[in-house]
């Protein structure tokens, strides 16, 4: 059965998870707004965010891959075009962050070279998990778009206020393309779920979230910017 009122059902459930509240509530999102923060503790989590941004195009073409319905493919490809520059890989977003933190004063061989923390390779290895099926990879993608402005506007304000720059080239683009991407997310979520799909959408948006948080902890442990949650849901 699929309904305007069970995919308005789903989004509500999903916009009101307490998983989601306590990552967007997480420490180091309010501690990078007004901690002191050194050039070393920066170039850590450009480090590590690395890895996650790697690999996203490529858990966005998995996710394409699984899809069963054209409308989905046709929103999750406009998602990865645009991750992958349009067709020009000086426009792809991972190459917009190496060349953008470089000019910033940071060094591309630890930005886009450093060895993953556990956190960070656990959490690539649930975005590699979730794309084996449909509706896991649904959940992984919604988590992921509602969340990566929050996360990229942080990571941003760190490499302003630290290294003096005014402006992000990667930021930048984010501002720019994210709403489309929230808004097709929902275009592939808008369709075809039983009571047993929405529990794997849900589940699956509550592991990505998870794997979210454990990423900042350790974030925030390693340099002892925020204090890590106190909850992981598998501990």
């Amino acid at each position: 059965m699929t309904t305007e009122s069970t995919a308005t059902s789903l989004a509500g459930r999903l916009a009101g998870n307490e998983v989601h509240a306590r990552f967007a509530g997480h420490d180091f999102f309010k501690q990078v707004h007004s901690r002191a923060l050194d050039h070393d503790q920066v170039e850590t989590y450009l480090g590590q965010w690395w890895h996650p941004l790697h690999y996203f195009t490529t858990f966005l073409a998995r996710c394409i891959a699984v899809l069963p319905d054209i409308e989905s493919k046709s929103a999750i490809t406009r998602i990865l075009s645009q991750e992958a520059g349009a067709g020009s890989a000086r426009g792809a977003h991972e190459v917009i962050y190496a060349r953008s933190m470089e000019k910033a004063g940071y060094d591309r061989q630890k930005v886009t070279g450093s060895a993953p923390f556990p956190e960070t390779a656990d959490l690539v290895a649930c975005y590699e998990r979730l794309s084996g099926e449909r509706f896991a990879a649904l959940g992984g993608i919604y988590a992921t778009e509602v969340t990566d402005l929050l996360m990229v506007s942080s990571i941003g304000e760190a490499v302003t206020r630290e290294s003096g720059t005014t402006r992000n080239a990667w930021v930048d683009i984010h501002v720019a393309q994210e709403p489309d991407h929230v808004e097709e997310a929902n275009h592939a979520l808008l369709d075809g779920f039983s009571p047993q799909d929405e529990t794997t959408v849900l589940k699956a948006a509550e592991e990505m979230w998870d794997r979210w948080t454990a990423f900042f902890d350790r974030l925030s442990v390693e340099t002892g910017v925020a204090a890590p949650s106190d909850r992981r849901r598998d501990e």
